[in-house]
């Protein structure tokens, strides 16, 4: 698997207010080849986090506590795989045992790049490995491709990060990508499961979107990374960009359709709707900022109401039913209500994004992650599958210092979204050596306390983000 990507710098500004202003843009592939590691995180990230971590900065140390504690994150682990894999009523459900062991492998895995203990990354490539040389199919209910949805973006993310272990069955781990998850999440995308286009809730279609992006990243596909793009900016269906945030007011707020329905599967669409535009940033597609950046005006409404703060909502009926079978309609017409301590591990890595490599305003995404901080990852939100559907650890994976150094050249984007021209790609954005003058362990120190301020919190995003020149790509 290639390495290395071609070279580009920032994109131009995006949002309200900020004019033409450059700021660092995504990571960039040139040609066919992908940049590896490249899915949630990039060889910087883990070089930051590793880096961080040592000079006991905050709040990586509380992040890393939180990753360490975690029951999953031991080397002790042993995988338990299996054939087929069943999620839905109806099967022998044994999804639970996949999900467990693809949040060992990516835990460790993660630790590993941390801590550089190499039994971490031993275990984690003992578990991918056991269930690449035994899995053959994802069975059940429509709930089938939840499961090849969300287990499969995870799969392909812990494989990411333990792709250069001599011992990691790379193509075997590709095998089950382009047989076994991806197939079920392409189908979906196309059909949607025989039933209207808008029978499913964005949450169906972004765990399809989440699971074609990474198989086309970890398997240096073109062409289905296309794919995911292109329905991420134009899909039929309910989790295409314009469908999950259908109306955008003059506040900077924008609707997210699943407010609608409740705050868990809206956090979930919130986080599924971040991960798939961290991982095409990586690849210098930015999707984060499409649409005058509609996803950030999404998250900020869905972080200000599940903060219990007051949001419109537009009367939304959709069609539903089978395709030549029974038909219906529902029609939410309020925000459905919220418990403000609900939360899950999704803002640090969206808050960041926009706050520290955009260098926008976003109060109630920054309220949002220093409430949830330091954020955990599967295990620490309850034992069912909804505390799994996100790998987690944003405060640690995520969390960055603001980059002031200019960049030696503006890009051009081209019409897929790559950044192209310029200098070296920022892979990650922030070095992981310390800002001139300054303690590695103090950075982020300030930071933290004005995000922990929760109101006015505005000003973390003040000034504008540029990017550290890298010598060469990474």
């Amino acid at each position: 698997m290639l390495k290395a990507a071609g070279a580009a710098a920032g994109a131009a500004g995006i949002g309200a207010g900020v004019g033409t202003t450059a700021f660092a843009g995504p990571a960039s592939a040139s040609g066919s080849a992908f940049a590896h590691p490249g899915l949630l995180h990039t060889r910087a990230d883990l070089d930051r986090m590793a880096a961080k971590v040592k000079a006991g900065a905050r709040p990586y140390t509380a992040g890393f506590a939180k990753l360490t504690a975690n029951r999953h994150a031991q080397s002790g682990w042993r995988a338990n795989p299996q054939a087929t894999v069943y999620r839905g009523a109806g099967s022998p459900q044994n999804y639970a045992v996949l999900y467990n062991d693809i949040h060992a492998a990516y835990q460790n895995a993660l630790r590993y790049h941390v801590s550089g203990e190499t039994a971490h990354a031993d275990t984690a490539v003992a578990i991918l490995n056991a269930w690449s040389g035994k899995l053959t199919s994802v069975q059940g209910s429509a709930d089938r491709f939840l499961a090849a949805g969300l287990y499969g973006y995870q799969f392909a993310n812990a494989a990411e990060l333990v792709c250069d272990h001599g011992d990691f069955e790379l193509g075997r781990a590709q095998e089950v990508m382009r047989n076994v998850f991806c197939p079920l999440s392409d189908s979906f995308l196309r059909d949607h499961n025989g039933a209207v286009v808008t029978n499913y809730w964005p949450n169906w279609d972004l765990t399809a979107i989440a699971c074609v992006l990474a198989t086309g990243v970890f398997c240096d596909d073109r062409a289905v990374v296309d794919r995911a793009v292109e329905y991420f900016k134009h899909g039929d269906g309910m989790g295409s960009v314009k469908h999950a945030i259908p109306v955008v007011h003059e506040d900077g707020l924008a609707e997210w359709v699943e407010a609608g329905r409740d705050q868990g599967h809206a956090l979930l669409g919130v986080g599924l709707m971040g991960t798939v535009c961290e991982m095409a940033w990586n690849q210098g597609i930015d999707l984060y900022g499409y649409d005058d950046s509609r996803f950030l005006k999404g998250a900020q409404y869905v972080a200000k109401w599940s903060l219990g703060g007051d949001v419109p909502y537009t009367a939304n009926t959709r069609k539903k039913g089978a395709i030549g079978g029974w038909s219906g309609s529902e029609t939410a017409t309020q925000a459905a209500g919220v418990d403000p301590a609900m939360t899950r591990p999704i803002w640090a890595m969206i808050a960041n994004h926009y706050t520290k490599r955009r260098g926008l305003s976003a109060s109630y995404l920054t309220r949002a992650a220093a409430k949830a901080a330091p954020e955990g990852g599967g295990g620490d939100y309850g034992p069912n599958s909804g505390g799994y559907d996100q790998l987690g650890f944003g405060t640690l994976a995520f969390t960055r210092d603001r980059d002031r150094e200019p960049v030696d050249a503006t890009p051009s984007v081209n019409p897929s979204g790559v950044a192209s021209g310029g200098g070296a790609r920022p892979q990650g954005v922030v070095s992981a050596s310390p800002a001139a003058g300054r303690d590695l362990a103090a950075t982020g120190s300030e930071d933290l306390v004005g995000w922990a301020a929760a109101a006015g919190v505005s000003a973390v995003a003040g000034g504008v983000l540029l990017l550290r020149r890298r010598g060469g790509a990474e």
